[in-house]
């Protein structure tokens, strides 16, 4: 099958799990209240329903248009609407005659269960396929450090051992933790066997950001693997085995250094210190027009450790992932507001590029659940249109004791729509962008 159709199907399939289980949250409460629900539909249903039965008081139904999906609450200023409705007397079912306690339980519904189901989905991955992560044993040549990292202090074949005191467990974590968890302190093991301790900015993270740097790989020493036949390389006299130390005098820890070298080069020659036997000459080698000289170079075959956990285990994990999960992207979240942010904000199509190519459950499921906690969280943002903006106002009725204006509510509302279409228009176009570009 088509990995295209196959991240598609994924993607329609977390969707809609992830919808109707919102949705649920939302409907279950309401009911347990005795609060009237006329609509319950996975998809919008605009002037017309793929599918729809009424069963009880409620019509069930799949819209055409996979934007979401929505419960229509008799008595409630929503998408909707439904001014004709708000403009008789309220009846005991609708939703503005319960009281508020019960109306926050009913808005907070959907983003609880979203919430809880990315807990939950974490915990199943920890007992059903463990983790995988990435130690000092894992990678015996050590990290490389990019040059915003550099000049902190941290060098090529490091290996970062805890950040202010609290062990680094993953070492696929560190990039992660310097971007948005916001440490004071590292505590390095150099390649020399000298440990250190690193002072990291309070704003190392916006640094790191702007710089579009991923501060650590795995460190790929500079060895020669192929040599391409008739390629400079070769008339050079290059060959399997040599070692690449430095490019006209300036001294090379690794292959990305090389790489980075030529891929800016603007001269037809360069000298090359390779180490052969133990020994290191100078050797010239002419640069093609595509600034390459022919090379392949011996790549590390990264392995991981893989962690497995019991029931009670599994639990304790879960949650754990899960909150910093919540707390890596409420972090981050604030990049969305520089320039280099808003660009890189995505639509349908950078959610669909989450899911692999080819079917994994493993996979598939990581995913729902980082996407499950991203909706619970981009759902309670005061934002009118959003639960966030219902529990906004609700949180204004409940310390004044009086219920804001219904003409107020609908005017947020429409502000609130046309603020999640204008965001919606401009994160799916930048995905279109990027795929032209």
């Amino acid at each position: 099958m088509d990995p295209v159709l196959i991240k598609v199907i994924q993607f329609f399939l977390s969707l809609s799990l992830l919808i109707v289980l919102h949705e649920l949250g939302h409907f279950i409460p309401a009911r347990m209240f005795g609060t009237r629900v006329e609509k319950f539909f996975l998809f919008f249903d605009i002037k017309f329903a793929l599918f729809q039965k009424k069963i009880g008081e409620t019509v069930y139904g799949i819209g055409w248009l996979p934007l979401g999906g929505y419960v229509k609450i008799s008595g409630m200023i929503d998408e909707s609407m439904d001014k004709e409705q708000m403009q008789q007397p309220p009846q005991p079912w609708e939703f503005r005659s319960k009281p508020a306690w019960q109306r926050l339980i009913i808005m907070l519904g959907g983003v609880s269960v979203n919430l809880i189901l990315g807990v939950l989905i974490y915990i199943m991955i920890m007992f059903v396929w463990g983790k995988s992560i990435l130690t000092q044993a894992d990678v015996p040549n050590g990290l490389e450090a990019s040059p915003v990292a550099e000049q902190l202090g941290f060098r090529d074949g490091d290996i970062i051992l805890s950040f202010d005191g609290v062990p680094l467990e993953n070492l696929n974590d560190a990039s992660k933790i310097l971007l948005v968890r916001s440490p004071e302190t590292a505590r390095v093991l150099h390649a020399d066997g000298t440990e250190e301790s690193i002072a990291i900015p309070e704003d190392f993270g916006q640094q790191l950001f702007k710089s579009g740097e991923r501060p650590f790989s795995v460190f790929v020493l500079a060895e020669i693997e192929t040599v391409e036949a008739g390629s400079p390389a070769e008339e050079a006299g290059l060959s399997s085995g040599d070692i690449i130390r430095s490019i006209n005098g300036t001294a090379i820890d690794s292959w990305s250094e090389v790489r980075g070298f030529f891929i800016d080069y603007k001269d037809t020659e360069a000298t090359l210190g390779v180490e052969r036997d133990g020994l290191t000459t100078d050797i010239q080698v002419a640069v093609r027009e595509d600034n390459t000289i022919g090379i392949s170079v011996v790549l590390p075959e990264i392995q991981t450790t893989d962690i497995t956990y019991d029931v009670d285990q599994s639990i304790v994990e879960g949650i754990r992932y899960g909150y910093w999960t919540l707390y890596d992207y409420v972090a981050q979240f604030k990049f969305v507001f520089t320039k280099e942010g808003a660009s890189q904000l995505g639509g349908f199509g950078t959610i669909g590029s989450l899911f692999p190519g080819t079917w994994d459950w493993q996979a598939f499921w990581h995913t729902t659940a980082l996407i499950s906690i991203i909706l619970a969280f981009m759902n309670v943002l005061p934002i009118p249109a959003l639960d966030g903006g219902h529990v906004m106002f609700l949180a204004y009725e409940m310390i004044t004791g009086r219920k804001p204006h219904d003409r107020v509510m609908e005017i947020a509302q429409v502000i609130g729509i046309f603020l999640l279409l204008g965001l919606f228009v401009y994160a799916n176009a930048n995905d279109v962008v990027r795929f032209l570009t």
